[in-house]
């Protein structure tokens, strides 16, 4: 019996790590190219070189291969962000991570898909309710965990920019300080 070589097929061995890196790195570059709407498993397969079963078996449908390429980029941004407000808080900590995670997200390739391909707020829906999307605008800016509302308006105001860039970068640096620096006004029950 003759012992074969070294195979260089990307399915032997540890399967389920393999595969799912394989393919959430093919979707990366398909999304960074098409854009997240036009995520398509018929291209993934043809991409992969793998049929529609190994793609659901070791990632899931598009929706789970989508938030998982996200979270992936993500997880890059806010290494970028944490770096940039350690040993920051109040509204400095706000301010500086804002302005890094908006120019983090546009120097991006798929940061930048995102933006291009996703002209309508209703198609942004599932991202300011992502329970991923608010955690990390909670850690990042140094928020209160309970509170879902300053959450939801960190994520609000980085799409507003990301869709509605102002063209001058320190223009930009100076409204972010100017307008989320400052302390929070009361709220409207307690006037």
């Amino acid at each position: 019996m003759t012992s074969r070589g070294p195979t260089n097929d990307w399915l032997v061995g540890d399967r389920r790590a393999a595969a799912a890196e394989r393919i959430y790195a093919a979707a990366t570059e398909l999304i960074a190219r098409d854009g997240i709407e036009a995520l398509d498993i018929a291209a993934l397969e043809a991409r992969v070189h793998c049929s529609r079963a190994t793609i659901y078996r070791h990632v899931g449908g598009k929706a789970q291969i989508r938030d998982a390429v996200l979270a992936r980029n993500a997880e890059r941004i806010v290494a970028a962000v944490r770096s940039a407000v350690d040993g920051m808080t109040g509204p400095e900590r706000v301010v500086t991570a804002v302005t890094v995670a908006l120019q983090r997200i546009r120097a991006d390739p798929l940061g930048q898909a995102m933006i291009t391909s996703m002209p309508a707020a209703a198609e942004m829906a599932w991202i300011v309710d992502s329970p991923m999307t608010r955690a990390l605008a909670t850690e990042l800016n140094g928020i209160a965990e309970d509170d879902e509302l300053a959450a939801q308006w960190i994520v609000r105001v980085v799409l507003s920019l990301l869709y509605w860039p102002v063209t001058d970068p320190a223009a930009e640096q100076e409204m972010v300080r100017r307008f989320l620096g400052q302390p929070a006004p009361l709220p409207l029950s307690t006037r």
